[in-house]
């Protein structure tokens, strides 16, 4: 038999469909089991912040990768999908006359971001500097914007008119 816990209904308190929201999301997650969002962090796993932006001439990712080495991360392009993977590991140890504490934490993560067509794989760039990567990725030359001078015609008065059949005449 299965404990339910009592919450009171109408009368006793007043309503807040936040509430009901909540109570749905609690039965779904016991039918379904917990989104990965409401996971804790230690069974999440660490996920690097990234921004993209666009600029003239690039495509700018910019990831924090905060305490990680260069050589712990590996950035690759495959197909128009850019990848980002490594290996965080800390450790830290602390010995003193009357305790001992040591802490450790690995954890592997992976990001990637679908490139638009216009990427020249060739020609990609990746820096890493005080724990944030970024990578440059160059336009390529055949699909950059091209600024057209834009010229406005005159709208023909009646007298215009009559003067241009005169001459046509």
């Amino acid at each position: 038999m299965a404990i339910e816990i009592w919450r009171p209904r109408w009368g006793m308190l007043p309503w807040r469909p936040s509430r009901d929201l909540e109570e749905w999301e609690r039965r779904f997650d016991d039918l379904f089991g917990r989104p990965s969002w409401r996971l804790p962090v230690e069974e999440r796993g660490w996920m690097p912040a990234v921004d993209v932006f666009e600029k003239a001439d690039r495509f700018v990712v910019k990831a924090e990768l905060p305490g990680m080495k260069e050589e712990d991360i590996d950035v690759s392009v495959v197909g128009d999908t850019l990848s980002i993977k490594g290996e965080k590991k800390t450790e830290t140890e602390v010995k003193e006359e009357d305790y001992y504490r040591c802490e450790r934490s690995y954890g592997s993560f992976y990001r990637s971001i679908p490139l638009p067509p216009n990427v020249d794989a060739n020609k990609i760039e990746a820096s890493f500097d005080d724990g944030v990567l970024e990578v440059a990725l160059l336009k390529s030359a055949k699909v950059k914007p091209k600024k057209i001078a834009v010229s406005a015609k005159k709208k023909a008065t009646k007298s215009t008119k009559k003067k241009a059949v005169k001459a046509a005449k």
